[in-house]
């Protein structure tokens, strides 16, 4: 036999163990027995964001100054983008992967402004800002939240052409096949030093409160199952495809609860839900629900496997990191472990890159909110609107009356008289003594709600009244009033309470909930429960949002398509100027035993 460098080896190997055996001399062990290979191992870090709403630049143009909050929060993908690119840096960019769980192109005027004003569907329109900040930073994959559907399907669909990554929705489904309109799911590689790659695949889940949220833009073209069942069809799918890591991209809160009542068949905040229910799943980037949530941990009914949550804050102000650890077992990857955490972005400078690709886009859209529409004879501001009736309300409210009473003229319901209900969206909010510009008169109203007229009884009203006076903490009479403590009872939000013009009314704090409407008249007298009334209601309130009584099933008169907020605009240029001496009134106040918290 030829003699070469192998057999030699082996050979003098074996020589060298005969030699010592024979001498009496012990082998050392790894003669005897081959030492164990280490395990491969493979670590990778998948990014997220959620409810980004249109914020790109650390801007507020509301206020056209930069973003500032009680927190100090900052906002916008510029900033994500510094931190998306240290975390690359840091791991090896081939080593991460970069999602988004929804609501992404509604929000801010930005977003309003190329999908109302300039829009992209144009013949030869802009590319969305938001698709070319998401392209410029490199996201893999979005979720579809349910505010990618308020400009219509057409802008949608737009939007999902201009981006470089998918936007998945498996629980969007086309009305007549049923088979998703959008891509369910993608499927990323991770190159490893070990041979096989890493499969990690995403799920996109949305929110089934569309089909009620945006009737008038889904009705008859696409359906919206349930999160946990779309997700039980596809992670056995996925898991046969060969994905060695499923990570669901969820719109939807991690609760289990609705904010809809009975109004929405299925639960809109499901995300902990599905990852009780549905095996197979290793991280859940959960969506819609506006809070943070660094990491969140779920136990799987089914195999008792824990699967991780995470939430970053709104509009670009977090970043998740999910990080993996991997280990090659039985000819296959397997998740060792998965750790969550945040990152907060006002701890880093605004790329430039981001900032400077969009420098034009910012312009245009800040010269646009400044544009004068009229001018107003006093100041007017929400910052005590939560707790009395500030004319800065009533303006919405008579906006919203007078629009309705004169769509409803010569017609059947003509000769009722028309309420309105509003909310206090913003305690920033202000119109200015003199001009008043796009972005004051917009800044009242920030949500891209449309306006309805719905047909109410003096009885429903006032468990409508009931039900929204349970935002208040419940004061005894003679117990001091501290306003910082005195609303958002159990977590109520502002957008919540309504305040209802029409009708005079006190909200008795000192009661409990369910009987705190007191001396309740229209037009001086008790309010008659068999009365009919024309509410003018936005289309959240009107389709169950905050899950008033009564309003959701309620006769629907008429309905607009325009944003609230374009009607207020419009509604100052008609008029000119804006003189809250002529509608203003104080229609209801906040009593204790009769009399009045604030004098």
């Amino acid at each position: 036999m030829p003699l070469n460098r192998r057999t030699f080896l082996e050979s003098s190997a074996a020589i060298g163990a005969g030699a010592a055996l024979a001498a009496g001399v012990a082998a050392p062990a790894e003669a005897r027995e081959a030492r164990p290979k280490p395990a491969k191992r493979y670590s990778f870090t998948v990014m997220g964001t959620t409810d980004l709403h249109g914020n790109v630049f650390n801007w507020d143009y509301f206020t056209d100054r930069e973003f500032d909050d009680k927190a100090h929060n900052d906002v916008g993908l510029a900033k994500i983008s510094t931190l998306v690119n240290r975390v690359r840096e840091a791991k090896g960019r081939g080593n991460t992967l970069l999602i988004d769980a929804g609501d992404t192109i509604q929000g801010t005027q930005l977003s309003y402004y190329y999908a109302k004003v300039d829009p992209i569907t144009q013949a030869g329109g802009p590319v969305h800002p938001m698709a070319q900040a998401m392209n410029a930073i490199g996201y893999d994959a979005a979720a579809l939240g349910n505010h990618e559907f308020n400009y219509g399907i057409p802008v949608l669909r737009k939007f999902e052409e201009q981006c470089d990554f998918p936007l998945l929705g498996a629980n969007a489904l086309d009305a007549k096949t049923l088979r998703p309109a959008f891509p369910p799911y993608s499927i990323h590689r991770l190159r490893t030093p070990h041979g096989r790659d890493v499969r990690v695949a995403v799920l996109g889940l949305t929110n089934p409160g569309i089909a009620i949220w945006d009737k008038a833009n889904v009705n008859g073209k696409m359906v919206f199952p349930g999160l946990e069942e779309q997700a039980a069809k596809w992670v056995p799918k996925l898991r046969s495809m060969g994905a060695d890591v499923v990570v669901v991209s969820a719109h939807s809160g991690s609760s289990g609860t609705s904010s809809y009542g009975d109004q929405l068949p299925y639960v809109e905040n499901a995300a902990g839900l599905v990852a009780e229910q549905v095996p197979g799943i290793d991280a859940i980037l959960v969506g819609h629900a506006h809070t943070e949530i660094p990491e969140y941990r779920i136990a799987n009914k089914e195999t008792g496997k824990e699967v991780v949550l995470s939430e970053p804050l709104k509009w670009g102000q977090r970043l998740t990191l999910f990080d993996f650890d991997l280990v090659w077992e039985k000819g296959r990857w397997t998740v060792e472990k998965v750790a969550a955490q945040v990152l907060n972005s006002n701890t880093v400078e605004e790329d430039p890159e981001i900032t400077g690709l969009l420098a034009d886009e910012h312009k245009k859209v800040v010269a646009y909110v400044n544009q004068v529409i009229g001018t107003s004879t006093a100041a007017m501001t929400t910052v005590e609107a939560p707790w009395k009736d500030e004319p800065i309300i009533d303006l919405i409210n008579v906006v919203q009356a007078e629009t309705v009473k004169e769509a409803l003229a010569g017609g059947a319901y003509a000769s009722l008289p028309v309420l309105s209900q509003a909310s206090c969206f913003s305690r920033t909010a202000r119109i200015p003594a003199g001009e008043i510009t796009i972005k004051d008169a917009a800044g009242l109203y920030p949500f891209e709600n449309t306006l309805e007229a719905r047909l109410m009884t003096g009885a429903q009203l006032k468990e409508y009244l009931e039900y929204s006076a349970k935002y208040y903490v419940r004061t005894p009479a003679g117990a001091p009033v501290d306003t910082a403590r005195l609303t958002n009872a159990d977590g109520t939000p502002d957008y919540n309470y309504d305040a209802v013009s029409g009708l005079s009314y006190e909200i008795d704090i000192a009661r409990p909930v369910g009987s705190r409407i007191v001396n309740l008249t229209f037009e001086g007298a008790p309010l008659d429960p068999a009365a009919r009334f024309v509410l003018a209601v936005n289309n959240y309130r009107a389709s169950g949002g905050g899950a008033f009584p009564h309003v959701a099933n309620a006769e629907q008169l008429w309905a607009n398509s325009d944003e609230i907020r374009n009607t207020i605009i419009q509604w100052v240029r008609a008029k000119g100027t804006v003189d809250p001496g002529r509608f203003a009134s104080v229609d209801w106040k906040l009593t204790r035993d009769g009399v009045p918290v604030f004098p």
